[in-house]
């Protein structure tokens, strides 16, 4: 059995725990509505920017859908148990220590024909997929076929943060639902509801509801990330010297840097970036936002070092600034 702590996204407030649905009335009516008519489109792409609490509404859904009791299916889909329900995500790796894999591999893909071949216990089978663009060629491909000749009373919802780079093929078989960023009183709303042990204090949650773009999601990830506070820093420094921008970036040396502190720090320098760019119409920045957005991703793709990578980043929009 996997231990809780192995899997970074076993927390006490993973979406599976959340008691409502904030923020997202529109979809969850036009949800309702088909599933009220007793014959809803069979799978629903649900697409929007990440944390805005897409997998928070296929849980909610997904109960709705299931019907009995209330109470029961809320203990039931906590602790992974329920018989309706099937959430195809990444797994861990056999190895140690055990982390996440890269994607969703087709055997996991594959393991969701057992599921389909059974009998509803309530009124649907509910598959969630969280999410679709961690899927690969093949296990994309080994999904496709299951949509595209679903056994009856089943409900599957993909969850997308980039639905652009799915298989077409699967797009056209889903209705797609999009959801909508928060407000930021929705936004706080979120983070205030999490448990006391998670909530953070009131200029904290203040601060990552403001830079998080309607997304509670980020929001936790910004609640006393390195990569925020290194941006923040780059932020405010109005003629940065080499100096600083190496301080910075001494900051992503050494083990104990995980590598979504340099994901959190690109995402906020790149948005940055665009909203100068179309602010001052400049075309330097603009042509900086799009180095910028291909050197983080050759970063990534080959795990480059991170401590010059974010050096070179800084750089760039350095000079792109002083050519503005």
């Amino acid at each position: 059995m996997v231990e809780a702590h192995e899997d970074k996204r076993e927390v006490p407030w993973h979406p599976r725990y959340a008691k409502t649905l904030i923020g997202q009335d529109t979809a969850a009516a036009q949800f309702r509505k088909a599933l009220a008519s007793g014959k809803p489109h069979h799978a629903w792409l649900l697409h929007g920017p990440m944390g805005i609490g897409k997998a928070t509404f296929a849980y909610q859904m997904g109960a709705a859908a299931m019907g009995g009791d209330a109470n029961q299916n809320r203990r039931w889909i906590e602790s992974r148990a329920h018989p309706d329900l099937f959430v195809l995500e990444r797994q861990l790796n056999d190895g140690k220590p055990r982390k996440l894999k890269a994607e969703i591999s087709v055997e996991d893909a594959r393991s969701l024909s057992g599921f389909l071949a059974r009998t509803a216990s309530g009124s649907w089978r509910v598959v969630i997929i969280d999410a679709a663009d961690d899927l690969n060629a093949e296990s994309a491909n080994a999904l496709l076929k299951l949509v595209e000749e679903p056994p009856p009373k089943v409900l599957m919802l993909l969850i997308s943060h980039q639905p652009g780079k799915l298989l077409r093929t699967l797009r056209s078989r889903c209705i797609r639902l999009a959801l909508e960023r928060l407000t930021q009183s929705d936004c706080a709303h979120v983070i205030n509801s999490l448990p006391p042990d998670a909530n953070p204090k009131k200029e904290e949650t203040f601060q990552a509801v403001a830079k998080s773009g309607g997304s509670p999601g980020r929001a936790l990830a910004l609640l006393g990330s390195l990569g925020a506070n290194a941006f923040g820093t780059f932020a405010q420094l109005s003629k940065p010297k080499s100096s600083q921008l190496l301080t910075i970036a001494n900051q992503f040396s050494g083990r104990g840097v995980g590598p979504e502190e340099f994901s959190i720090f690109t995402e906020m320098l790149q948005d940055w970036v665009a909203t100068l760019a179309k602010a001052q119409a400049s075309p330097h920045l603009a042509a900086a936002h799009v180095a910028l957005s291909e050197h983080t991703r050759i970063t990534q793709g080959f795990n480059l070092d991170r401590k010059s990578a974010v050096l070179s980043q800084l750089a760039l929009v350095n000079d792109a600034l002083k050519a503005s």
